[in-house]
């Protein structure tokens, strides 16, 4: 009998320190989760006839995970970083013999005088950041930090 009240008040405790999960925090844990899966983010502007691929194993979930949040730049910023990382990416494109042509493969087609809005240069910066740091590679004369 006193086995029994032993066995019976640890399974109590068992139970008792299982902590239950908000459903906030499942909900954006099912949404972090939903986002590893996806490795294509596509941005599309039908008025400027544009259209961005980026399929990168990863970079979804870093973008929601680790990437400091929509706004936290202005566009400004993000144009002007953009402009600097195009043309260091666009140079190491034409020097394959130089340059890891597995990792520069296309040229990218920025025009400084477009305003392709806040969301294409944020997630165009957000990209060149995720590939600096996931590739160790060093576009620009600063070195790339979130």
């Amino acid at each position: 009998m006193r086995t029994l009240v032993y066995i019976l008040l640890t399974f109590g405790f068992i139970i008792g320190c299982n902590t239950s999960k908000p459903a906030a925090t499942a909900n954006t844990n099912e949404q972090l989760d939903a986002t590893k899966l996806s490795d294509t983010v596509t941005i599309a502007n039908d008025d400027l006839e544009y259209e961005i691929i980026i399929i990168e194993p990863g970079f979804n979930f870093w973008l929601a995970s680790r990437a400091k949040p929509e706004g936290f730049y202005s566009q400004e910023y993000l144009e002007n970083r953009n402009r600097i990382y195009v043309t260091e990416w666009n140079s190491r494109v034409i020097q394959p013999q130089r340059y890891n042509p597995n990792l520069y493969e296309m040229q990218i087609d920025y025009q400084p005088q477009i305003d392709y809005g806040y969301d294409v240069n944020y997630k165009l910066y957000n990209y060149f950041i995720y590939f600096q740091l996931t590739y160790k590679q060093q576009l620009a004369g600063f070195v790339p930090r979130i």
